[in-house]
């Protein structure tokens, strides 16, 4: 065996991880994880629900304490960013988030986490994360595991969201929805995308011509999935989508910031997303001066603030 490739690096995405030759991955960020609570800033509580026992995954639900005996709230799904390969539903980072998330809109959260690269290559988050839809959608008749979603859940208004790799996977979750598989009891009203990870070979508007950080944007789709096509698989570069139009809700919001890598794929997947044919009503938002995910990074600022209102008002239109 040659030791030297398991000190080699394919590619070294720091601070984030770092990927050897020899399939190694070293995750230099979103390790870190907090249990379940009831947060009083926010005055939400949380806790966390097997979902897959088959490989024992959980999601991690919130529900706002004021919620009244009967009242029924919209349902968010949220799925985590991280590359396919970092973070968790339970680090203290999407906590936070979705604490601020759950009281500003006042809706259920369910969480999702799921199986990541390289140990699990996609598909298996895709698998993972529509398995949690499956077992949300288990509650529609009051009968499902979970108190919280039995009694507070309105399948009538359901949202996916993510941001990055969580967001390319609520897209995904939004075409097998349509095209592929739906599940009857959602009415997923909607999705929200927050700096999507999208990419392929061609140039769009307003991307980066830096080589380092398109090969590490294309690279890492290439480690995670290494048995898909490349940057132009329809997972990855949605316009290749033959089905792109089938989306199944009927309002997409999509988040992108100036000095994102992936800023110009976010607004390119707005164009494509509206040239397919796709009847739905679709919104842009892009922040000035802030780079990828900087709401995580940065929640009470004010353009993270500014954000989270237009999230709410996007979930409220409704309501």
């Amino acid at each position: 065996m040659d030791s030297t490739n398991s000190t080699e690096l394919a590619f070294d995405l720091s601070p984030m991880l770092r990927f050897y030759k020899d399939g190694r991955v070293e995750r230099l960020s979103g390790t870190e994880i907090v249990p379940p609570s009831f947060d009083p800033k926010t005055n939400v509580e949380s806790k966390d629900v097997l979902y897959s026992p088959e490989h024992n995954l959980s999601a991690r639900l919130y529900l706002p304490q004021n919620t009244q005996q009967n009242q029924k709230l919209p349902i968010l799904v949220y799925f985590h960013g991280g590359g396919f390969v970092i973070e968790t539903a339970f680090s203290p980072t999407y906590h936070n988030h979705l604490n601020i998330l759950v009281s500003e809109a006042n809706i259920i959260a369910v969480s999702v986490d799921y199986r990541r690269a390289p140990e699990h290559f996609v598909p298996a988050a895709y698998d993972d994360s529509w398995t949690a839809l499956k077992w949300v959608a288990s509650h529609f008749n009051q009968e499902g595991p979970e108190d919280w979603l039995n009694r507070y859940a309105d399948f009538e208004r359901v949202f996916l969201a993510g941001d990055s790799a969580g967001a390319n996977i609520a897209h995904r979750m939004a075409i097998k929805h349509g095209h592929e598989e739906k599940i009857e009891m959602l009415n997923i009203k909607g999705m929200i995308l927050l700096h999507p990870y999208f990419w392929g070979s061609e140039i769009v508007t307003g991307e980066t011509v830096d080589s380092s950080r398109k090969s590490n944007a294309g690279g890492l789709w290439q480690t995670v999935c290494p048995n898909s096509i490349g940057v132009d698989d329809p997972w990855m570069n949605p316009g290749k989508d033959p089905n792109l139009s089938r989306v199944g809700c009927s309002r997409v919001q999509v988040i992108v910031s100036e000095k994102d890598i992936l800023r110009g794929r976010g607004w390119h997947y707005a164009q494509q997303l509206r040239e397919s044919g796709w009847s739905g009503d679709l919104e842009v938002i892009d922040f000035n001066g802030e780079d990828h995910v900087f709401h995580l990074l940065k929640p009470t600022c004010d353009k993270a603030v500014a954000m989270f209102k237009r999230i709410v008002s996007f979930i409220n239109m409704d309501g």
